[in-house]
């Protein structure tokens, strides 16, 4: 089974969705971006539920333009669940349940068996976000729609649903689309990954290529790589770039760029860092500093690295334990080594509009 959109555009007075291009096999496709940039828009063109001003939507090679929402084959499971308030929870599923079986099968693997004749003002937030996918999927659709099913849920309930959730959808062998603002949920759901800004795709690929070789300035800051700098190219080869960045000289893997000037980053958790008194070996691009702060966030440190040669800080991610064993305090002078095959190069001209 395969979804194609192809070309699709949508616009009004405040804003333009398109053109989007996107294909999605018998896999989870996560659809991440900040709000308004028209993930709800997309999913809804998909669904019928608003028209498309140019492009097309197929599905298992069915062109879906002009049919309305109930005759698509695809099911939409929105951010609240959107369940019948008047009807029990076993009214909601068996409503376009196919057969009484499919009921069975599904209130049985979503846990919501149990539930059967409560009604729906007594469910908690995951309860209902279970119940909303056993109502969509009893339909047997051809692909799903998922808008932030998880996003009001409690901190705890959304760590274990995502788990329980990314398992079940894996074994639908259906297109899924997964809309969601966070990073670590389209990680945890998506086989792929598409990072949509102000209507339209920037960058679709696996999670390693969306998080470690971003396609452009905002791709690389909205997944986190909050070290982007830029830097002139001084020498390129088949080995690699040769960059200047402040009073210090880098040396970056190859890659395709022609601007002098460039951007770009290094991931946090890719910062090594080394104490004074510590061998410096052969490593890769050791600069020189001070610790300005470090701040604990639970399961790992956040520590902000000035180096001597550069105006900009670098942002360090320890787990716990190394963070412990460094015994860091503010203003210790230490060094840190940017790992060349860490460092991700983005060229200028491509990310101007950025």
């Amino acid at each position: 089974m395969t979804l194609e959109i192809s070309g699709l555009k949508a616009a009004n007075d405040a804003f333009t969705l398109g053109p989007i291009d996107l294909t999605v096999d018998e896999e989870i496709l996560s659809v991440l971006g900040p709000s308004g940039c028209g993930k709800t828009t997309l999913l809804s063109l998909v669904a019928g539920i608003l028209d498309a001003d140019a492009g097309t939507v197929h599905l298992n090679g069915t062109d879906l333009t002009g049919l309305p929402p109930e005759d698509r084959g695809t099911a939409y499971v929105f951010q609240d669940g959107a369940l019948f308030p008047h009807m029990t929870v076993r009214e909601n599923v068996t409503y376009a349940a196919d057969s009484a079986a499919v009921v069975d099968e599904l209130t049985e693997t979503l846990a919501v068996a149990d539930l059967m004749d409560r009604t729906v003002g007594t469910l908690s937030g995951g309860e209902r976000q279970r119940v909303a996918l056993a109502r969509a999927l009893a339909a047997r659709p051809d692909a799903l729609l998922l808008d932030e099913p998880l996003a009001n849920l409690d901190a705890p309930i959304k760590r274990r649903l995502r788990f329980e959730l990314r398992d079940f959808l894996s074994q639908l062998d259906i297109p899924v689309v997964y809309v969601t603002h966070d990073q670590r949920q389209a990680t945890t759901m998506g086989d792929r990954i598409a990072v949509m800004r102000d209507g339209t795709v920037r960058q679709a690929g696996t999670a390693e290529e969306i998080f470690e070789r971003p396609a452009t300035r905002f791709v690389a800051e909205f997944t986190g790589s909050v070290n982007l700098f830029t830097a002139d190219v001084l020498d390129r080869d088949d080995d690699g770039l040769c960059l200047a960045w402040g009073d210090t000289v880098l040396d970056a893997p190859a890659y395709g760029v022609e601007s002098d000037t460039v951007w770009f980053c290094i991931r946090p958790e890719y910062v090594m860092l080394l104490r004074e008194d510590r061998p410096v070996d052969e490593r890769d691009n050791v600069l020189r500093g001070r610790i300005r702060r470090r701040v604990y966030q639970g399961d790992d440190y956040v520590v902000e690295f000035q180096p001597d040669a550069v105006a900009d800080p670098i942002e360090i991610r320890l787990p716990t334990p190394v963070y412990e064993r460094l015994s860091l305090d503010d203003r210790d002078r230490v060094r840190v080594s940017l790992k060349k095959r860490a460092i991700h190069v983005v060229d200028d001209a491509g990310v101007r509009s950025e």
